[in-house]
């Protein structure tokens, strides 16, 4: 937890910001898994976090703007509850942590909402995320769940991102202590792959070094020799001689800032002429992407240096054919590559994307309907402050191949002969983490190795 003075303010510029009403930010609930006590990691929501800093389930963050007035709602333990559980912090006690006075136990809450409502008060709360919060809108609010999220409130979602896109310094220490455990987690993973070995035995070693860092998880491991499956999340495979291994994976500390990177090695000790080629054509784009990187640049060019560097590459190893330009403009190169270049990131991996892509990676505009170029997450013009990912990859998608081949889709630009000898290569990324300063872009934690000669020494 930061000091109570950095939930003071962000709460003080969100109140600003939004100008009148009430802001209701509920935070999660525990969530059963099979039955009522046995229950998921618990995670709270990130904007209670980033306001309330309360890393404790079912408490609900009130302020009433126009009468200057914050309230954190919560029940404290029962003597049941202690027998379970220990002795834990009173409400008042959380709440005083983080510069709140005022307290009451949770089923007060109604009666503060119903005064509001009587006197035609706007009530402002984000969109829903998840079915428990729903429910509780609609007993609290009366909102129908399948309204809920149309009827959230615009002013305070827009509010939230202009103010958590922009990290501070005490933000990034915890996101640079997300990323170097992190790259521990990837190293070992680098270390430890060998021919014999389920993906599922190098996912375990994985999620030991979070573990051990006193955090956990950013988000399921992605550990596995089809990385043509942009989010395979299966880990039931024996790695053999041949294959490449893809790792997608990150740290979040006690603080829940996270980070993410990815990793792609060969099994064996060295990289094939054949693995060489293709990684260094990623590994290219994933250069030319961060060179890019400072204020006043659009991510969406960034995006689209990527593609065209990925593109050309893929040309001169016979794969493509024509004008290169042309066939990105037309999303030809979208075959290898068709997902985004990088996302925001921060208490979200992908950061605040419950509350829409086109607000927080477009500033409002809307996004493309192109295949590819719809699956970038950000696009919006970078800024100081921004922390971001730069992902850029190549992959071959048996389904997508036979598809587009059978449709004689872009054949001015594809030389399918030779894709459909590489069918089965699978894919291939390198994810660095990135925040933007006032003259460029600095690389957060320590570096992950990423050149063919400083992979293959770890191997």
């Amino acid at each position: 937890m930061f000091a109570k003075e950095t939930y003071i303010e962000r709460r003080k510029k969100l109140s600003k910001t939004v100008g009148s009403g009430i802001i209701l930010l509920p935070g999660n609930g525990e969530s059963p898994m099979n039955y009522t006590d046995n229950q998921y990691h618990f995670r709270q929501d990130s904007c209670f976090l980033y306001y309330f800093g309360l890393d404790h389930p079912d408490l609900i963050g009130y302020i009433d703007i126009d009468n200057d007035k914050e309230v954190l709602f919560g029940n404290d333990l029962t003597v049941d509850d202690i027998v379970w559980m220990g002795v834990k912090p009173t409400i008042s006690e959380r709440a005083s942590q983080v510069g709140v006075a005022e307290t009451y136990p949770l089923n007060k809450l109604a009666s503060f909402i119903s005064e509001a409502q009587k006197k035609g008060r706007e009530i402002h709360y984000l969109p829903p995320y998840r079915a428990e919060t729903k429910v509780f809108l609609f007993e609290l609010l009366g909102i129908k769940p399948s309204q809920a999220k149309e009827q959230s409130s615009l002013k305070l979602v827009k509010a939230i991102v202009n103010q958590r896109n922009y990290k501070t310094k005490e933000e990034l220490n915890e996101i640079e202590k997300a990323v170097n455990v992190t790259v521990d987690m990837h190293l070992t993973a680098m270390r430890m792959a060998r021919p014999g070995l389920k993906e599922w035995e190098i996912a375990a070693a994985v999620h030991k070094v979070a573990l051990a860092s006193g955090g956990n998880l950013s988000f399921p491991i992605i550990a596995t020799i089809h990385g043509e499956t942009l989010h395979n999340h299966y880990h039931g495979n024996t790695i053999q001689s041949g294959d490449m291994f893809l790792l997608d994976a990150g740290a979040e500390t006690p603080m829940h800032y996270g980070g993410d990177l990815s990793s792609t090695f060969p099994v064996d000790k060295t990289f094939s002429n054949r693995q060489k080629e293709i990684y260094n054509v990623a590994l290219a784009a994933h250069e030319a992407a961060i060179a890019m990187l400072k204020p006043g640049v659009t991510n969406k060019d960034v995006h689209l240096k990527a593609c065209l560097t990925i593109a050309e590459g893929m040309k001169e190893l016979g794969f493509m054919k024509g004008n290169m330009q042309e066939a990105v403009s037309k999303g030809a190169h979208a075959l290898f590559f068709p997902c985004g270049t990088g996302h925001m990131m921060g208490l979200d991996i992908h950061d605040m994307e419950n509350l829409g892509e086109e607000l927080v990676g477009y500033d409002g505009e809307p996004k493309s309907t192109q295949f590819g170029l719809k699956s970038l997450r950000l696009a919006r013009k970078l800024e100081p402050g921004f922390v971001l990912t730069i992902e850029p990859g190549v992959y071959f998608i048996p389904d997508l191949i036979d598809m587009w081949r059978a449709e004689n889709k872009f054949s001015d630009f594809i030389n399918w002969d030779k894709v459909e000898q590489y069918k089965d290569f699978g894919g291939c990324r390198n994810e660095e983490d990135f925040v933007i300063t006032e003259t460029g872009a600095r690389l957060l934690g320590k570096p992950l190795p990423k050149t063919i000669e400083d992979v293959e020494a770890e191997r």
